[in-house]
Order: structure tokens, then sequence, then C-alpha cells
């Protein structure tokens, strides 16, 4: 691989690198880097970093392939997204010749170990897998794209010579990414840092610790196959009926409506045996139950795992509306409930793995502070458990301390977020400081400019109107009251702005929003605008002031004023007075996924939520991804054709990069005429 291009940490090239890096800097010279997602490993995409040696680290872009391409959880190469990024480069000033460094989110030549050494170690149960050209994360008929980089690249960016790229391990980017932007000082108190992954180039699990600034690893698993990633993607999918990264949030959501005590609940104890609990924190696979270290999508079970679960759906029976679980079928279908608590029953064995390896993880560094980490850490509720597990009476008796766990999980904790860990960890090995602490996410491509939004809209079927402007506060203030005002007569509207959002969650930039005090939003959220299960949350959006007031926010989220609510990866159990109050937003175990929105991240949906106080009495709105089956909508075009498919939508405001506001709505035989009326009364109200 090295022949090819791929240079490894501790290569002459790559410490080359680092050393001209590191001399830039100190020359106080600005160091640009990008992290690449390549072919054939799930969610490619690339990143664009600036750093200073004043500075640290500053995120550019983090554009993800999915959004420009259209195809989720793409394992393509990322051409679309390169092309953004350079457009980005040349827009600020620079060129392709600036970029120092290209770093990669996997390490290439460790993984292929590790792919060879797994084979071996499971013969000869393993030599299926070697038959097998799609797994969670990988696509075989790519993998030899990606070995092909450096030059298709090359050929992209019209340089002569192929780009030499330098690999970073996977769980490592996660890592130090995820630390550098969190709230946590750094200090004499120790931070813990856990990767939870379906996989990395090396294991599933990783263990770090962090003191005054400096990172050492702990830990590594050395196993692709003991993985709760992996534990929980494959149940989720053959219990649930999705494909694997579609099946994990589903899943997790049906759970609410299982049976969640484990005393009680009839599958939480055998399926428990799935997973063997070492000393240590250990996490190891049953191979006497479990099947998928061999044989992950056809015969994923042995035959004593199917005595406990039945029998699997297979990969053509996955999203056959016959085989998927919907929680609408619990009073008319007989087996739902039981599938049901199947999933609360995976949930609850999870939950029991996470804390088994974070009560070790903390025992042996004495941290109280965890960074939470990995495509596993977009289990929010987990992560709430978390909190709830680690709390003042385990400090107690564990560190004899009075303490209780702070945690911290990044708005992108799985693979989208390793091109900024690459690019990250990179900056850090050349000297450079870590960076400022994460507030938001609004990251992924650029803001839109006025002619794009215009041309987009420019069709038949479309109406639309400019209808203000937000550069000002007045302007913005305006928008956001016709916001609230539609919403508040039950309108459901997306809001399209700036930048999108880095990861997998909408935060107000590709956001859909309604009235979380209307009870019948979530059926006609779920059945006529996203056209999805009913066991889909709908989240909370919602000033740090109603948040409180809602929700109990746990002390052990609250650094920097409650970070750790700021992104939708960690529940949060709600008061009595929300479910008859907020009903659209509180699942069904009575927790939401909260978001909080703060003034200075996010002006026009601040402002939309506090006018949204005014109209209804609650600073707190619907939020849910401005998508339609498919990846969240990119560029102004996606905007407009997701409208299109979606029957139950009213309106989409697009905000320009200079600040025009233009709104867009079904047009011809399919206009409501709901737009226009919110709006003539809502100028008439004005004057």
């Amino acid at each position: 691989m090295g022949a090819a291009g791929f240079h490894q940490l501790g290569s002459a090239f790559a410490d080359a690198r680092i050393a001209h890096v590191r001399d830039k800097l100190a020359r106080g010279e600005t160091v640009y880097l990008a992290g690449l997602g390549a072919p054939g490993t799930h969610n490619s995409g690339l990143a664009l970093v600036e750093v200073t040696q004043a500075g640290g680290p500053r995120l550019i872009v983090n554009n993800e392939e999915e959004r420009f391409s259209g195809n989720k959880h793409t394992t393509e190469y990322p051409k679309l997204s390169i092309d953004a990024a350079v457009a980005t480069l040349r827009d600020i000033g620079r060129d392709i010749g600036d970029i120092d460094a290209w770093l990669t989110s996997w390490d290439y030549p460790t993984l292929a170990g590790t792919l060879a050494r797994s084979v071996l170690e499971e013969l000869p149960q393993s030599l299926k897998l070697l038959r097998t050209t799609e797994a969670a994360g990988f696509d075989g008929r790519r993998l030899d794209q990606m070995t092909r980089t450096p030059k298709i690249l090359a050929r992209q960016l019209g340089l002569a010579e192929r780009v030499p790229l330098i690999c970073l391990p996977h769980h490592d980017n996660h890592a130090w990414f995820s630390y550098a932007a969190s709230p946590f000082a750094d200090d004499d108190e120790p931070t813990a840092i856990a990767v939870l992954d379906g996989t990395g180039d090396q294991g599933s699990i990783s263990l770090y610790v962090v003191k005054r600034g400096a990172m050492r690893r702990l830990y590594c698993n050395d196993s692709m196959f003991d993985s709760l990633g992996a534990f929980y993607s494959v149940i989720s999918s053959t219990q649930g009926g999705w494909t694997w990264l579609s099946c994990e949030g589903r899943y997790m959501g049906a759970a609410a409506w299982g049976e969640m005590n484990r005393a009680s609940n009839p599958y939480y104890a055998r399926l428990r045996d799935v997973l063997h609990f070492g000393a240590n924190g250990e996490i190891r696979l049953n191979r006497a139950l479990a099947n998928w270290y061999c044989d992950p999508f056809d015969h994923p079970y042995k035959q004593a795992l199917s005595e406990i679960l039945g029998e699997p759906l297979r990969p053509n029976q996955l999203w056959n509306p016959d085989a998927v679980l919907r929680v609408e079928d619990i009073h008319h279908r007989p087996d739902t409930k039981d599938r049901l608590d199947k999933a609360a029953a995976t949930q609850l064995v999870f939950e029991d793995a996470m804390i088994h390896v974070v009560d070790h993880l903390l025992r042996m560094t004495g941290a109280n502070r965890l960074v939470l980490t990995g495509g596993v850490a977009l289990n929010a509720v987990g992560n709430m458990r978390l909190l709830e597990h680690f709390e003042q009476a385990w400090f107690a008796s564990a560190q004899q301390r009075n303490a209780r766990l702070h945690l911290w999980v990044p708005p992108v904790p799985g693979d989208p977020g390793v091109t900024i860990g690459a690019a990250w960890l990179f900056a850090h090995l050349a000297g450079a400081p870590r960076g400022v602490p994460m507030t938001h996410a609004f990251y992924c491509g650029t803001p839109p400019t006025q002619n794009d939004i215009v041309h987009a809209v420019t069709a038949d079927d479309i109406a639309s109107q400019e209808i203000g402007d937000i550069s000002r506060s007045e302007g913005r203030d305006a928008i956001a009251d016709l916001m609230a005002y539609m919403v508040a007569q039950n309108g459901v509207i997306a809001l399209y702005q700036g930048a999108a959002e880095t990861g997998p969650r909408a935060l107000g930039h590709r956001s859909i929003l309604a009235n979380p005090c209307d009870p019948a939003v979530r059926e006609l959220l779920n059945a006529r605008v996203k056209y999805r299960e009913a066991i889909r949350p709908l989240a909370p959006m919602a000033t740090l002031e109603a948040a409180r007031e809602y929700f109990e926010l746990l002390p052990g989220a609250s650094d920097a004023d409650y970070n750790a609510y700021n992104y939708m990866v960690l529940t949060a159990h709600s008061k009595p007075l929300a479910r008859e109050k907020i009903p659209a937003v509180i699942h069904a175990d009575g927790t939401g996924r909260i978001q909080i929105v703060r003034a200075g991240d996010d002006p026009l949906t601040y402002a939309y939520l506090k006018a949204l106080g005014r109209q209804i009495g609650v600073e707190l709105s619907v939020n849910t991804s401005f998508n339609v089956a498919g990846p969240i909508a990119q560029t102004p075009q996606q905007a407009i054709d997701t409208l299109r498919r979606s029957k139950g939508l009213d309106v989409v405001v697009l905000v320009a990069g200079d600040g025009t506001v233009t709104a867009a709505w079904h047009g011809g035989e399919r206009d409501s005429g709901r737009f226009t009326g919110w709006y003539a009364q809502w100028k008439a109200c004005r004057a």
C-alpha cells in the first residue's frame, strides 16, 4: 500500500509531512489539511481544516458525499464532496496547492491486516466472509477503488502525480477530535474517552485517557466481531426488518413500546447471554449463540439464538411492509407486542454492555469526565443511562469521592466525523493546540446563493415568493415571527438556511418544524410528510429556558451551560406537565431527544423559538430532519425535490447566503392556499 501512495504514521513520508507542518506553524503560517473518507467504507466524504499555532484547528467544511449524491450511507468515491471543498478553498483565496497534507480516516494497511487476521482466527467458519461483498461499513466492490484513490484524486484535481495519503488510525481519529471539541478543560484531572464502534481498523472497542492535553490509549479489544455496534445492528435488522445503518435508530425508538423492566422482560435474561461480560470491562461475543462473525446476513443466528428470538428475517425480507416492525400493528397483529419486547431486551442488554465497559474505564482512570464517541454513541437513550448510572453513589463506592459522571458526545460521533478527526489528530501530532470547543454543527457544504435558490424554485409545479431579508436583526425577527405564526396555525414548514449540519441530526439548518402542542402532529409528520414508521420519535428543539421547564436536564450534562444537549445525542426525561403541554415531542417512554438552541450559534432558529413562545406559550418546537426517505437535503434543488415528494409539507423557507429569504410551496393543482392565506393574515396582524 505504500507503493500505491498510502503512508502510515511512523513512515518517512508521514514524519516529513509532520515536520513540514510543524515548521510552518512555528513560523506563524496558516496550514490547510484535508481529511478524506475514501471509497469502500460507509459515509465517505472530505473535511477541510485550517490550522494556526495561535488558534489550533478550525473546521471549514465537512462534506458528506451522501448529501451531494443522494445515496444514504454511501461508500462511493467522494468526488462531489471533493469538488465542493475545492470550490470553498478557492472562495477563500486558496487553492489545491495550499493543502499541506491529505489524511485518511482509516489506517488502511492495518485494516487490511485486521481483516485477514479476523478470517484466519475464525477458520473454517469464516470462509463465508470471503464471499461477502458488503458488510456494515464496508463495500468489497469499492475497496479496490480505495487502493487506487491516490491516482483517482490526482486525476480529479488535475495533478501530474498521484496524491500521497497519510493513514490515521480510525479510533484515534474518533478519540482525539471528540475530546478536542469537548467542553472539558486541559488540566490535572483526567478525561476518559470510550470509542464504541461497529468496527475500527484494529478493533471495535478502544479506551483512552487524556491528562494535561496528552492522550494515551489504554486498551483495544483487537476484534472486529466482539462489537457492540454489530450486536445492535444484527439484532435490530433481523428482528426489525430494516437494513444495517438504517435499523439501529428505528429499533431504539421501538424499544420504548416494549417491556423495559429487566425483571419482567421475557427475553432480557436469555438474550444477555449473547455477550460475555468479562473481567476488566471486556465484552466478547458468545459464538455458541451468534453466527454473524462468519455469516452476518444469510445465517446470523446459531440455533440456540433462534430458540430465543425466533428465526431472523432474511435479506430478501428487509423493507418488506409485511416484515417491518410497525408499532401501529400493536392492536391488530398478535406478534407486535412480542417483537417490541425483543427490541426492549436488545436495548437493555446493549445498555448493560455500555455500563460494563465504562465502569472499568472510570475505575482505571479515576476520571469523572467521559467523552463517548464512535457510532454506538448515537444511541441517545443509552447515553442517558450512563449519566443515570454513574451518579454520586457510584463514585462514593468506586472512587471514594463526592462526584458524578460528566458526559459529552460530539454531534458527529459516527464515521462522518472521522474525516474531521483525521485532520484534527494530524494537527495535534504537528504541535498545534487543540482548538476551541464545538457549540454547533453547521459545516456541511456552504450557504446557497440567491441565484441557486431562484433556479431551484423556477418550475411549473412550484410557487414561490421573496418574503424578507435576515441580514439585519429586524428582518430576522420578522421572518422568525412569520415562521412561528404558521406553526401556531398547525402548519408544517421546512427551514433551509446556511451550511448544512454535519452529522445525522438536523439542528435548525435543514429542519422540518411543527407545533409541539398539537397531539396530531406526530401522525401527520410520519404519515404525510416523512412517510415513515410511527415508532420514530419527533425531537424537541428548545431554548435553554424551555428545556429546563419541560425536561429533567441531568447535572452530568451541565458543562458549558448544558452543551451536551445541543446536538440530539442525549435524551432527557420529561417533567409531568410536558406530556400534556407538548405531546408531539414526548416519546412513548416519557423522554425527548432534546436540542438546545443558542442565539449566538443560530440566530434565526433562536428567534423563531422566542417568537413561538409568544404565539403558543412555549419556546419549543418539533424538529425533524428535512428529508424524505433519503439523506438530508443539501442543495436548494434537493430542498425543492423534497417538497415535491412531501404532500403534507406546507412551505419551505429558503435563506440565501446574503440573507434573502424565499418561500416555496406546492404550485398549480397542489396549491392548498394555506401559505398565501397565512402570509396575508400575518401581514395584516403586523400592520
